[in-house]
């Protein structure tokens, strides 16, 4: 039975819907540089076309924009982001400007075939 809502009130959708790009999960080293706080170092959780988060130790402000750098599996990557949320420790972070040299896209696309290939294969096939 499915629970109703208060008059009045929307359903809240789920977060993958509410997404404009699927996330996946990537870890690898990151570099963030903010004028408030200079050289941030920290690693990735996950990536879209559209953003990535991050784990930093330092605090930056919501809504500052800063330069990341990272080595993505299709190629080295630099683009101006926007700090969006945080929570804790993890960092979202809106890109601000057109992936030019495709490394995103391309380092997305990569990451969906192997989240496929990954959900296709059962034990004993």
């Amino acid at each position: 039975m499915e629970a109703e809502n208060p008059p009045g009130t929307q359903p809240f959708p789920a977060f993958a819907e509410a997404r404009r790009c699927p996330r996946f999960p990537l870890h690898t080293d990151i570099r963030v540089y903010s004028r408030s706080a200079g050289l941030l170092r920290g690693y990735t959780v996950d990536i879209s076309e559209s953003g990535i988060s991050a784990m930093l130790k330092l605090d930056l402000s919501i809504g500052e924009m800063v330069q990341l750098e990272c080595e993505l599996p299709s190629g080295p990557v630099a683009i101006l982001a926007v700090v969006r949320h945080q929570t804790a420790f993890r960092y979202g972070f809106e890109f601000l400007e057109p992936d030019s040299q495709g490394v995103i896209k391309a380092t997305c696309s990569h990451l969906a075939m192997l989240q496929r290939s990954h959900e296709d294969w059962t034990p004993g096939r």
